[in-house]
């Protein structure tokens, strides 16, 4: 009987022991997993999302944007960011969306030529918008499209014509009205008619407008596409105001574009405009330290950039530095620095 008593008092004690570690053992577990759901859940809180504004889709400024948003996104280093290319009306509703109160777009793609009057409150903006330069990108090449047959010869032969000016509520009057007045026109002197490039080509073909400006990277699709039916003609700038344009502005500069671009209307290269860089900007309040690692990455992997778009290979060290009329930033300024090209 008492060897049973003794057993039995033996079982219990083992009993009681294994009970104990298992509930020890389950105890850790359950801090352990408590720990890896607060791990997940700190995880979680760290991530950024990161807006680029952009324009309509189909259009250079998405397709930069959307590309300079995944090279930033899959090479951002020691941070978690959701960057996105949102489609937008373009550089106008762009800079307003920076400069929101309630704004969740941190960068924006811009005319640099739009940016420059905005940033000045001038020119139809009715207040300073406090926006800021992360990096000047490609040029905007402006040409004054019309047909041999149509006679113009000059851009005050637009005067009394149907003329072309761009989409709607794109803005391009921001750096047209400054070209034309500088060549004796305002919109007043023509009838100004809207719509895309391709629609500006085709209202060319079938003669319900005289003329029309496209702008781009050189060759622009819609310029070498009209070129196929018919026999078109670039109306010249006049030296003199190219002069005082490039004198009066930062946004423009001069610009050659070479005879083989346009082999079917261009016999020897045509002294043209850059009337405003397509640029990346931000808004003044953002954080310095999201614009320097958002600049850095953009450029330490810009050649990604050019993978998705050639308009990437202005992303370089003589070009992204260029003053277009827009302060930088100092997170980009301070990037910029740090590599050494920085123009002091």
């Amino acid at each position: 009987m008492k060897v049973t008593t003794t057993y039995f008092t033996i079982f219990c004690l083992i009993f009681a022991l294994c009970f104990t570690i298992g509930c020890d053992n389950k105890d850790k577990q359950s801090a352990e997993n408590e720990t890896n759901e607060n791990s997940t859940e700190e995880k979680k809180t760290d991530t950024s999302y990161i807006n680029i504004g952009t324009a309509p889709s189909g259009g250079v400024f998405y397709q930069v944007g959307a590309a300079i948003a995944g090279v930033v996104e899959k090479n951002i280093e020691g941070l978690d960011w959701k960057v996105t290319a949102e489609s937008t009306k373009g550089s106008q509703e762009n800079i307003r969306l920076l400069v929101s109160d309630d704004s969740k777009t941190e960068f924006a793609m811009a005319n640099a030529a739009i940016s420059y009057f905005a940033v000045r409150g001038e020119r139809g903006w009715k207040k300073e918008h406090s926006i800021r330069a992360v990096m000047t990108l490609a040029p905007n090449i402006g040409l004054f499209v019309t047909t041999k047959a149509s006679g113009i010869k000059s851009i005050a032969d637009l005067k009394g014509k149907r003329v072309v000016v761009g989409p709607a509520g794109a803005g391009f009057e921001y750096f047209l009205n400054p070209v034309l007045e500088a060549h004796g026109v305002t919109y007043d002197d023509f009838s100004s008619l809207n719509a895309t490039y391709f629609g500006a080509g085709e209202m060319l073909k079938n003669g319900s407008a005289n003329a029309a400006f496209m702008g781009g990277a050189i060759p622009i699709p819609a310029v070498e596409d009209a070129s196929a039916t018919l026999d078109l003609f670039f109306i010249p700038f006049e030296p003199t105001a190219i002069d005082s344009l490039v004198k009066e502005y930062p946004f423009f500069d001069k610009r050659t574009v070479p005879a083989e671009e346009y082999e079917k209307i261009l016999t020897e290269p045509f002294d043209s405009l850059n009337v405003g860089s397509m640029h990346l900007i931000t808004a003044e309040q953002v954080d310095e330290e999201t614009v320097y690692n958002f600049t850095k990455t953009v450029y330490n992997n810009r050649a990604e950039v050019v993978k998705a778009h050639k308009a990437g290979r202005a992303i370089n060290e003589k070009n992204v530095v260029i003053d277009v009329g827009t302060p930088f930033h100092p997170g980009a300024i301070r990037f910029y620095k740090e590599i050494g090209i920085w123009p002091e």
